[in-house]
Parts: C-alpha cells; sequence; structure tokens
C-alpha cells in the first residue's frame, strides 16, 4: 500500500451523501465489532457499536503502516467518544471525526451510516 491508496479515502458529510450502498444485512456483523465492505476501489471498516446502539464506517485502512486491518480492532469509548484501535499497533482513531487520538497519524476517512429494514447502508459522494 502506498499514501496514493490513503488518498482514496476521503470523509463523506451526511449532507453530502449521493450514494447510499447497501453494505450487508445487519445480522453479517458483529456486535460490538466491525467487518469490511468493499463500495469500488475502497476497503470500509463498518461497526455494530450495541452498546451505544449506534453503526460506524470508516476506511478499512491504518495509515501508520498501510495495512487494511480497522475493521478488525477493538471499538470503545474514550471521554465519551466512539473509537477504534488499530489490531497491529493500537493507534486509536475517532469513529466519529476520524481524528487520531494517541499520536500524530493523519485523521481516517469515516462515512455516515443507516439502517432500514434490517440492512446496513453506508453513505458515499461518488
Amino acid at each position: 500500500m502506498t499514501i496514493e491508496n490513503l488518498n482514496t479515502y476521503e470523509t463523506v458529510a451526511s449532507e453530502n451523501v449521493k450514494i447510499w450502498f447497501k453494505a450487508a444485512a445487519t445480522s453479517k456483523f458483529p456486535k460490538n465489532g466491525g467487518a469490511c465492505i468493499k463500495y469500488k476501489d475502497k476497503q470500509i471498516a463498518v461497526f455494530n457499536f450495541t452498546r451505544e446502539d449506534t453503526w460506524y464506517a470508516c476506511q478499512n485502512l491504518c495509515p501508520h503502516k498501510m495495512e487494511m486491518v480497522l475493521s478488525r480492532g477493538m471499538i470503545g469509548e474514550e471521554n465519551m467518544e466512539a473509537k477504534v484501535a488499530c489490531p497491529l499497533h493500537k493507534n486509536t482513531f475517532s469513529l466519529q471525526t476520524g481524528e487520531n487520538l494517541n499520536g500524530s497519524l493523519k485523521a481516517i476517512a469515516t462515512y455516515p451510516v443507516k439502517v432500514e429494514n434490517g440492512f446496513v447502508y453506508v453513505g458515499f459522494s461518488d
């Protein structure tokens, strides 16, 4: 993976969603965990944070070592903010803003999520 791969990911604000991609049935995602979906050339980590009754989506690519691993990271909270920890080196990122919470790495891209009729949809602008 290279920096070019990282540049394919950009945060999408809810108001900029043009496509709601039908990712999978809610039952396909682990409770309080994540799974990876593919949208075009992007790998997206989708998290079912049942403790908060909230869903999150972000790029699956960790900007530290350029590995597609964030969907396998542990989720939790820090100062009332949902976060994911990279399973390789424990860098943590906000699932709301993408900000790196324990270092100086570039923020990760985040995406809106909605659940309708038992299916998870992730919002994209392209």
